[in-house]
């Protein structure tokens, strides 16, 4: 290997994706157990390598000289293998610095909480330094030197501006929780989140719900990768190539989610799409009644609705946790709003909003089978489905008119 990433665990990370976009060396990805460091170090049969974690403090040990911002901060995540004497940055402060200021200058005058007390929060620490923060405050859920805990932070700093989370709450897989319930913050201006998988994390998620600012962690990913490419061959990369990559690997990764009545045709354009945008479809109800190994009639007569909507809350959890799909999802998924939090998470929801009259009655749709029942589930689920829709889309079309409006939205979109 020429050029890399090591860690423990890295077959969900970008990095690869990233690098190849930035520049045209062969980046490899390679899972090392902590006793391999070693035996790994010592052969230096590298060019140049990142590392992730839980590595960044480890090899520090290994290296023949280390930048001043990688001791100040006290973690290493890009080596550069320089005639046989290797070299540790830390381009993690450069990243977080450049996500952060994509979305705001300074935080002159500002009371910041970094949530969490691992590397990347002594990397948030001094970020937050030279962006002149008046306060700052790190935050672990255990009592230390140095850190407040949550509770002292709700009781003492809920008029914090700024809020930077550096720990793995709400990482895939465990996506859908937050560090912190932002409803606690009435003063918070912004919001930043290292997890960049999903792509926005519930307390992202949260934020701009509130209409607050918020960033998540892919384009401190793409930004700090930049830094680490500069280091590996000597290079430079513009703001505006990390923006292009940023955008590139974000809506390559995106889901595009069809939300909408039964035979509104969610599952036709879906299949047309993902020819369009070269990515999977995927129905939720065919997946679910896979798993189950019984059709939806069929679970809706042994077992009744409330058994299937938890059989369906499953499903959307486990299909809107993967990238790159065409997720078309049954006509009540919009009934639980846990549903919408999670297709949002990596993905842009659309309603295909096809008139009543020009939706059919089929025999395998247990709850709209006749016309009264399926204008009965249309008046009480329409205006969820606008609610809940990032755009909505006229679905009185073909199949190829109403796909092509959808990929034209898609490609047009710009991944603020």
């Amino acid at each position: 290997m020429d050029y890399g990433c090591i860690g423990e665990k890295l077959s969900h990370s970008f990095s690869k994706e990233i690098h190849n976009a930035l520049t045209d060396y062969d980046y490899q990805l390679l899972e090392l157990k902590r006793e391999e460091l070693e035996a790994f170090f010592t052969e230096r049969s590298f060019k140049a390598i990142n590392v992730t974690i839980p590595y960044k403090l480890d090899v520090i040990p290994y290296l023949d000289w280390i930048s001043d911002e990688a001791r100040a901060i006290n973690a290493v995540n890009t080596i550069v293998n320089r005639n046989g004497k290797l070299y540790g940055y830390n381009t993690d402060f450069y990243g977080l610095k450049g996500l952060i200021e994509r979305k705001i200058k300074s935080f002159k005058g500002k009371t910041v909480a970094i949530l969490g007390s691992g590397g990347t929060s002594n990397t948030a620490f001094a970020v937050a330094n030279s962006l002149d923060a008046q306060n700052i405050v790190k935050v672990s859920r255990k009592k230390q030197e140095g850190y407040i805990t949550y509770d002292e932070l709700y009781e003492s700093y809920s008029n914090c501006e700024i809020i930077i989370n550096t720990t793995p709450c709400g990482m895939y897989p465990k996506a859908g929780v937050s560090a912190v319930d932002i409803n606690r913050f009435p003063c918070v201006e912004a919001v930043f989140d290292a997890v960049y998988n999903p792509l926005k994390s519930k307390l992202i998620l949260d934020a701009e719900k509130k209409g607050i600012i918020a960033g998540g962690g892919l384009y401190m990913l793409v930004s700090q990768a930049a830094y680490a490419v500069e280091k590996f061959i000597d290079t430079s990369v513009s703001l505006g190539k990390i923006e292009e990559v940023f955008k590139k690997i974000y809506k390559d990764k995106m889901n595009v989610v069809l939300i909408g009545m039964p035979a509104s045709g969610k599952s036709s354009v879906g299949k047309e799409l993902e020819k369009m945008l070269s990515k999977t479809f995927v129905d939720s109800d065919t997946v679910l009644s896979e798993n189950a190994e019984k059709t939806i009639p069929e679970i809706f007569n042994e077992h009744g609705e409330a058994y299937f909507r938890e059989l369906e809350k499953v499903t959307i959890k486990n299909i809107s946790s993967e990238n790159s799909h065409i997720i078309a999802t049954g006509g009540g998924a919009v009934l639980n709003c846990e549903n919408i939090e999670n297709l949002k998470s990596n993905g842009r929801i659309y309603f295909l909003d096809r008139p009543l009259s020009m939706l059919l009655t089929t025999d395998d749709r247990p709850l709209s089978s006749n016309r009264a029942d399926l204008e009965k589930r249309y008046n009480e689920r329409y205006e969820l489905y606008r609610k809940y829709a990032d755009v909505i889309i006229d679905g009185s079309g073909c199949v190829n008119e109403v796909a092509k409006r959808i990929e034209a939205d898609f490609n047009g979109y710009s991944c603020n």
